[in-house]
């Protein structure tokens, strides 16, 4: 269990302080609201069914997708991929806010995934504290990390442009099919010298990734660990990546190739997904853009953090 639990009032204003935090997580989970839940969560609080009267057709299950906070690495301006840092201080108050809108939709969660790298398992943990869930089961599997992004991993994206050009960074970064260049075994970044990943067969690690790898990574693991329990009728909730949210994202609402470039998914904005029981999904009234599901964010919220995730892919702003 992680150590740190961080919180934060709605966007826009100052920071809580970690004294304040844990005063608001422990009155918050005194004052879970009664009545309402959907299904057998055990002894854990009640939840008023807000989503479920906003779809015409009743939800079999439920995913909830959330993407983690700004790191370190995303701070200082560096391709990440599989290198295994940490949240800032933002990163945990994204986080913290996302724990907040799941409160006050009403979502009791059954089980949870997320991937091997701390700062989506930071913000899973900081999400289950907030809300008063500890003790939902966690599954953790590398075929839910973020893209490796190969011999780029590490480099300041500035840098990168200068080095490479402008077109070509672009092209590594926001194309479907076209991958960075391959790391170098011998760096510390490739998965293959940590023992983290020592359970993986070497064939199966990445050395580089595109946007098509990863959705071929990822989706052998929806299908194997994930569905299951949404065949059950359970609430499941994703703290993963960028990429790998994609991946998923791309199958249940079949898109296409050239649009799954463009889908921004903003950092610490939880998406909701009903399913029915043959697992396709409900059309929210809410619902984003191509997508089915829809973002626990008002539509001007949500667009301000789109635009601060497309900005951030920028490669000539770094």
């Amino acid at each position: 269990k992680l150590r740190d639990h961080h919180t934060t009032p709605p966007r826009g204003r100052l920071v809580m302080k970690i004294s304040q935090l844990l005063a608001l997580s422990s009155a918050t989970h005194r004052a879970w609201p009664q009545g309402g839940l959907v299904g057998n969560h055990g002894g854990r609080p009640a939840f008023p069914n807000r989503a479920s009267s906003a779809v015409m057709t009743e939800p079999h299950a439920t995913v909830v997708f959330l993407r983690h906070g700004q790191s370190i690495w995303n701070e200082a301006n560096l391709f990440t991929g599989w290198a295994d840092v940490e949240l800032t201080t933002l990163g945990k108050n994204e986080a913290a806010q996302g724990a907040t809108q799941m409160w006050q939709e009403g979502i009791a969660i059954d089980v949870a995934y997320t991937s091997r790298l701390k700062r989506a398992q930071q913000t899973l943990e900081i999400v289950l504290k907030i809300t008063g869930q500890e003790d939902v089961q966690v599954h953790k599997c590398w075929r839910l990390n973020e893209r490796m992004y190969g011999a780029l991993t590490g480099l300041n994206k500035k840098e990168t442009v200068a080095k490479y050009g402008e077109e070509q960074v672009k092209q590594w970064r926001r194309s479907y099919s076209t991958p960075p260049p391959e790391i170098d075994l011998n760096s510390p970044h490739w998965p293959g010298n940590s023992n983290d990943y020592a359970h993986i067969p070497e064939e199966d690690l990445p050395l580089s990734e595109c946007l098509k790898d990863t959705v071929e990574r990822t989706l052998p693991y929806w299908n194997s660990d994930i569905v299951p329990a949404l065949k059950r009728g359970k609430t499941v909730l994703i703290a993963a990546h960028g990429n790998s949210i994609r991946g998923i994202l791309k199958a249940l609402d079949d898109i296409s190739d050239e649009d799954i470039t463009g889908l921004e998914i903003p950092t610490g904005i939880p998406l909701v997904y009903h399913l029915d029981k043959d697992l396709k999904p409900i059309k929210s009234p809410r619902a984003s853009g191509f997508l089915s599901g829809y973002f626990l964010a008002d539509p001007k919220a949500l667009a301000a953090a789109q635009k601060k995730v497309a900005d951030q892919t920028q490669v000539a702003d770094g």
